[in-house]
């Protein structure tokens, strides 16, 4: 009998539903959960619409990270809500200033063999330690706090052997740009990533949470690294040493693919504008003029890395040219930093220093200038991101991202001319959990307060027995939720949905001509279905469930894609839109906006025949026939029949 992976191990010691075959249908048991403020408003509004007194799970954990930026109320009354409701609830609140949630929770909570389940999509982080961590939409996390398990397909095991170690200047964000390299950001889904090799336990913690970090950029369920020696040494630096196991895959486990990467072979490589698997390296970028440099986010923010930005700041200034701005990852570094002088090192080099918070990753603040070259240490680059229409972001590590700011230029950082710093890892981290609360003894009363602009998630209709529905677009590959749903100034009307609804694909609205959100409410408002048509990979990037919550609220009940990725398919159903692939390339292609979407009986269809037969009428009156495959299970045609999740519990 073959061995087992570790995920496999990890999954099946969770299994409480389902069986254990590729590609089937099983429910874990969640030990832990995480939202953040962006997300985990709507995720804690859900929790109360399913009547949970309190949360079910080993630890809940609830940060504010996100909205930090309080530019009218809306912000900070979210907090106030969040903190009381985390109370109330029995979940732990992380408080504004303590972190960004990933970095926090590696640092604080994670454990090896756990399973980890969050309402942002860099939720793999912890992957880092050797949990299961998954990003999921904001409903899904509130009914694993309230004691649901967690819906999944088997996925299929990717293996990455590593092997070698890491050059001096080469780093941890190398080895995922160049794993994107070889699998993009599409045709993941269904997939998961499994490191090993001696490669693998040269790595420290932080840089093992790096990689596992942007396995959402591939769009994989999760990525995982073996629990050894290093994750004991991590954690007992923590003093949560007792939370250490070990665990690794069977020596003759069988995995659905492996790829093979020498650490030593790798060089400094970036992700060119504007999607993560635009992979280059960073000496053929060499001499290109760079205007801004940002070093964190949930990526790059460890005090390792910091460490390393310090130590090339006080030998040589940030360049006159750029602007560099720096935010160290949790309360945790910063303090650390300030403690052992790193921070002045920082300052007196000429960075600004930002608040731990995800700030610029999300489009809170630091947008570069019209034309310029932000080389940024982050996840993602999708275009407009930053905040600027037509900007130029580049990912790289944080060893490039400094080189760049000293130089001025694009410089490959062995180039610099200095030793690599070298950077130990602490004995024991400064600890202090006094910004994390814990919640009050059960039973102990706690007002939950609502300011009157947070809403209720919004409740969707059964799904329609006939369908009359009209293309409100027809849009290309790797449409993400960014796209979908803006970030940046737009999230603080996350908590409103009538608000945030305006905001649909705003992208795509044009001066002069009528709205995304207005044409979908005309739809709505006749009696109609809107429809979104798209290529592959749908709805990549964050977990924002808002992406579909917002356009259900219009009146769309249908996304017709060639492709559909995991988290995004799984938001949709849980309100009461349909996920549909097309069987033929041709017919997406025929569609164009304005054609009319008619389908007779379409619950008894996907009930009898697990795929829907629509008619589409283009503007000439003239008609076509085709088909779609639904991305549904037994238990999702259920809940989408019914308008949703929260309409069957």
């Amino acid at each position: 009998m073959a061995g087992k992976t570790l995920l496999g191990k990890v999954l099946a010691a969770h299994l409480v539903g389902g069986d254990y075959v590729p590609g089937g249908e099983i429910k874990i048991r969640i030990d832990q959960t995480l939202c953040q403020d962006a997300t985990g408003t709507m995720a804690c509004l859900e929790l109360e619409a399913l009547g949970v007194s309190r949360v079910k799970t080993e630890l809940s954990v609830i940060y504010v990270d996100h909205n930090t930026q309080q530019n009218g109320p809306e912000n900070q009354n979210d907090h106030l809500y969040l903190q009381t409701v985390a109370a109330a609830k029995g979940a732990y609140f992380s408080r504004p200033g303590n972190g960004i949630c990933h970095q926090v929770h590696l640092e604080r909570f994670g454990a090896p063999g756990k399973t980890l389940l969050g309402s942002d999509s860099h939720t793999p982080t912890c992957g880092g330690l050797g949990m299961v961590a998954i990003g999921a939409g904001g409903l899904d996390v509130a009914m694993a706090m309230g004691g649901i398990p967690f819906k999944i397909q088997v996925p299929k095991v990717i293996g990455v052997r590593l092997s070698g170690r890491l050059q001096p200047w080469v780093a941890a964000k190398d080895v995922i740009l160049h794993l994107l390299s070889i699998l993009t950001t599409k045709g993941n889904v269904g997939c998961a990533v499994e490191y090993f090799g001696t490669g693998a336990a040269s790595l420290s913690v932080p840089e093992r949470a790096t990689i596992t970090n942007m396995g959402a950029e591939l769009g994989v369920t999760c990525s995982i690294f073996p629990s050894d020696a290093k994750t004991r040494a991590f954690l007992k630096a923590q003093g949560r040493e007792a939370q250490w196991c070990e665990l690794a895959a069977d020596a003759d486990a069988v995995y659905d693919r492996i790829i093979e990467i020498d650490l030593g072979a790798l060089a400094p490589l970036a992700a060119c504008p504007s999607s993560p698997d635009l992979v280059r390296p960073v000496r053929d970028l060499a001499g290109k003029a760079v205007q801004q440099v940002v070093i964190g986010s949930c990526t790059n923010s460890s005090l390792k890395d910091m460490m390393t930005v310090a130590a090339v700041l006080e030998k040589k200034p940030v360049h006159p040219l750029v602007s560099l701005a720096i935010a160290p990852g949790s309360r945790q570094v910063l303090e650390t930093l300030a403690r052992n002088g790193a921070l002045a090192s920082m300052i007196r080099g000429g960075a600004r220093i930002l608040e731990s918070a995800c700030g610029p990753c999300i489009g809170q603040g630091l947008s570069p200038a019209n034309g310029a070259v932000s080389v940024r240490t982050f996840n993602r680059n999708f275009a407009g991101r930053t905040g600027t229409k037509g900007d130029q972001c580049y990912l790289v590590s944080p060893e490039t991202a400094v080189a760049a700011a000293v130089t001025g230029v694009f410089t490959d950082p062995r180039a610099l001319g200095l030793e690599y710093p070298k950077w130990k890892q602490p004995a024991k981290f400064l600890v202090d959990d006094s910004m994390i609360l814990p919640p009050p003894p059960e039973g102990t009363p706690v007002e939950i307060v609502r300011k009157d602009t947070i809403g209720a998630p919004p409740v969707c209709r059964p799904f329609p027995k006939d369908v009359d529905g009209t293309v409100l677009c027809r849009l290309g590959d790797k449409i993400t939720t960014d796209h979908i749903m803006p970030a940046g100034a737009f999230l603080k009307h996350r908590s409103n949905i009538p608000v945030y609804a305006k905001y649909v694909f705003h992208c795509l609205n044009e001066a002069g001509m009528p709205t995304f959100s207005e044409k979908a409410a005309a739809v709505r408002d006749a009696g109609g279905q809107g429809v979104i048509v798209a290529g592959e990979s749908y709805g990549q990037g964050s977990s924002r469930e808002h992406a579909a919550i917002c356009p259900m609220y219009l009146g769309v009940r249908i996304v017709m894609a060639l492709g559909i990725e995991r988290i995004h398919a799984a938001n949709l159903v849980n309100f009461g839109i349909l996920p549909a692939v097309f069987e033929s390339r041709a017919d997406y292609e025929a569609l164009a906006e304005g054609c009319k979407i008619i389908g007779a009986d379409v619950p008894g269809q996907l009930c009898r025949n697990g795929h829907v037969e629509w008619t589409a009428v283009r503007a000439d009156g003239s008609r076509f026939t085709f088909r779609c495959r639904p991305v549904l299970s037994a238990e999702d045609l259920q809940e989408l029949l019914a308008g949703g999740r929260l309409n069957v519990r």
